[in-house]
């Protein structure tokens, strides 16, 4: 806070350095994502990917065990670090290639350290409390949500509705805390992990005789190969209402403490 003072208290002179070295990690995030889309490597996030160098990681992974798993936590925090889509197809191919708890430590590190990253380049960039000068009415949602920031969180994480990059955004632009932000990350992707972890597991079985039939159909040079399998067939809603449950969970917290607030200024003046 003290540093954010000092800052507005800076000349514009002073100010145009410093807002340019803020920039610096925005361009560099922006410039890699840019590098990535214009190369199509986000496409290279499929079960197809997998299916056609299954032979060659599945060596890889058995000679070099501790390297592979340090490549996909490395990995992971670039897709989560750059916001590309396919988190989930990522985290369901750690379970295939890892197991599931090997994928699920794997997944949690990466996915945390990778939102860590984009939450300190958003802070730096916009700095740590924004809300206050965009106005009375962030400012006022901004207060709420520091003052139940890790159940709020929590919350945000555990529901599949909300978007993960968008949550980490939110929250560096809004002020909250680091230590919060990191805790509530953890714990709150664990569940939605170790789900896609245990069904990539059990996929390994159905997708493996179907990598077999693609890479032949490859071979034989046909354009129309593709893997039988539907990535909404894990997506389902047994699956989003468990994760809404627990997302509701963290909820209670919240709840409860609004309940008692009443009560106690009722007690404060009897």
């Amino acid at each position: 806070m003290a540093t954010e003072d000092h800052y507005a208290a800076l000349s514009d002179g002073q100010r145009a350095p410093r807002q340019i070295g803020r920039m610096i990690p925005i361009a560099v995030v922006v410039g890699a994502l840019a590098i990535t889309w214009a190369a199509g490597w986000q496409r290279d996030l499929s079960f197809e990917t997998l299916a056609r160098n299954r032979a060659a990681i599945d060596g890889f992974v058995a000679g070099h065990f501790s390297v592979a798993v340090a490549v996909f936590v490395a990995l992971e925090v670039a897709v989560v670090g750059l916001s590309i889509p396919g988190a989930v197809i990522l985290t369901v191919a750690a379970g295939i290639v890892f197991g599931w708890w090997v994928a699920a430590l794997a997944v949690v590190a990466g996915a945390t350290l990778g939102a860590t990253l984009i939450f300190l380049v958003a802070r730096t960039a916009c700095g740590s409390n924004t809300a206050p000068r965009a106005g009375p009415r962030l400012s006022r949602i901004a207060g709420g949500l520091k003052a139940d920031a890790f159940s709020y969180l929590l919350f945000l994480r555990l529901m599949p509705v909300f978007p993960f990059w968008l949550v980490n955004l939110a929250s560096a632009v809004l002020g909250v805390e680091l230590r919060t932000f990191v805790a509530a990350t953890t714990i709150g992707i664990i569940p939605g992990t170790v789900t896609f972890t245990l069904v990539g597991a059990g996929l390994d079985s159905v997708l493996r005789p179907q990598g077999v039939a693609y890479r032949h159909c490859l071979a034989v040079g046909a354009l129309d190969c593709h893997l039988g399998f539907d990535m909404h067939a894990i997506l389902t809603p047994q699956v989003i209402a468990a994760l809404a449950a627990l997302g509701l969970l963290a909820l209670i917290p919240i709840l409860v403490r609004r309940w008692r607030a009443p009560l106690r200024g009722s007690e404060t003046k009897s």
